[in-house]
């Protein structure tokens, strides 16, 4: 799953990056400085999988993951080609989510490239590029859907969706606020839209404004209001800041945030809420071997979950045991909790959780 970062050129967006990632990805004061895509591995903080580690003391710990991709700063026109705006179109196009880094906070020092703040200009200009983007793609399909009409008339009700779609994107409204229907939505599926990937928004903040009061900050009110408009998430952050607390060793880092009164990094809260945003929960696996987090879909069942370990999991399942995180901390040991009969015997049909600790049992 990949997480793509996007934004106008000088936002912060490759200081956020690296922050991330510490994958050292150019960062400088020039719009275009990244013209590459930059892909970084990061593991989701998980304070579960941490306690399993302290119950357990494994051999090998192995944090659940997400891949970002820092995206070259998008300019207007680049969904005609301007600024390099092909390739940039097709890195979003890669990725399954959207993290808008929006530049709120004022610092002549750092050029901005329409020449000053406006994050609302800001956003609209990135919007409207995915959008146009869009609009080519929709019109293909309606001259597909057009053609093969003229030999079944069951494609008609495809070409009015679209053209309903169409002119929605037209008023400059992202596709993620299209209504769609079950059967619209299987009908686009093999039209990927740029528009209709979910969106964080990161609000780049001064590091006076954040460790102040962020809400007198009249940027930050402003992407926030569009955020709620679209149902997108919005996060402050600071990427300067995040930069400094992912040079720290973890005793600053705790003192750091405490002095900032916050509980975790905005770094975290970015990899957290991009998890989740992607649809994503994870089960667990415990044992003096290895503890580690394993990534699934919302919805997945045991079995397909057991596939994620090995295929011969999959094939062969015969039962899960399942325990709920919190009652096995509660019992202490998993002998405890099975005296108490927590530890449950889940079949095929069983839809796995977010936090499940499991066995799986197979025969192949």
């Amino acid at each position: 799953m990949k997480l793509g970062m996007v934004g106008l050129p000088n936002v912060g967006k490759s200081t956020l990056f690296n922050a991330l990632t510490n994958a050292g990805a150019e960062s400088a004061n020039y719009p275009f400085c990244t013209i590459e895509k930059n892909v970084g591995i990061v593991s989701v903080p998980d304070e579960r999988l941490d306690k399993l580690a302290e119950m357990y003391e494994p051999d090998k710990f192995t944090p659940a993951t997400l891949e970002f991709v820092d995206i070259a700063g998008l300019v207007k026109g680049a969904s005609k080609g301007e600024g390099l705006g092909n390739k940039f179109l097709a890195d979003i196009r890669e990725v399954d989510a959207i993290v808008h880094v929006v530049r709120c906070f004022e610092d002549s020092n750092i050029v901005h490239v329409d020449g000053s703040i406006n994050p609302v200009r800001d956003i609209e200009t990135i919007n409207l590029e995915l959008i146009f983007s869009d609009i080519e793609m929709v019109d293909r399909r309606i001259d597909r859907a057009m053609k093969a009409a003229k030999g079944d008339k069951k494609y008609l009700a495809e070409v009015e969706f679209l053209k309903r779609l169409k002119e929605h994107l037209e008023n400059g409204k992202s596709a993620r606020g299209f209504d769609f229907t079950d059967d619209e939505r299987e009908l686009i599926k093999s039209t990927p839209l740029l528009s209709a990937k979910p969106v964080i928004y990161a609000a780049n903040l001064s590091e006076d404004d954040f460790a102040n009061n962020i809400d007198t900050n009249e940027h930050y009110k402003e992407v926030c209001r569009i955020a709620e408009e679209e149902h997108s998430a919005v996060l402050p952050i600071c990427a300067q800041t995040e930069a400094e607390i992912a040079e720290m060793d973890d005793e600053d880092k705790a003192m750091f945030l405490a002095e900032l009164g916050l509980e975790v990094s905005g770094l975290n809260r970015i990899i957290k809420e991009g998890y989740a945003l992607l649809g994503l929960i994870s089960f667990l696996t415990a044992g003096k071997p290895e503890v580690r987090a394993w990534t699934i879909k919302k919805g997945t069942k045991a079995p397909q979950a057991a596939g994620k370990i090995h295929t011969d999991f999959e094939k062969g399942f015969i039962r899960a045991e399942v325990i709920s995180f919190d009652d096995l901390m509660e019992c202490g040991t998993m002998a405890a909790a099975k005296e108490k009969g927590l530890v449950r015997l889940e079949g095929k049909d069983y839809v796995m959780q977010d936090g499940d600790i499991v066995l799986f049992r197979f025969n192949v």
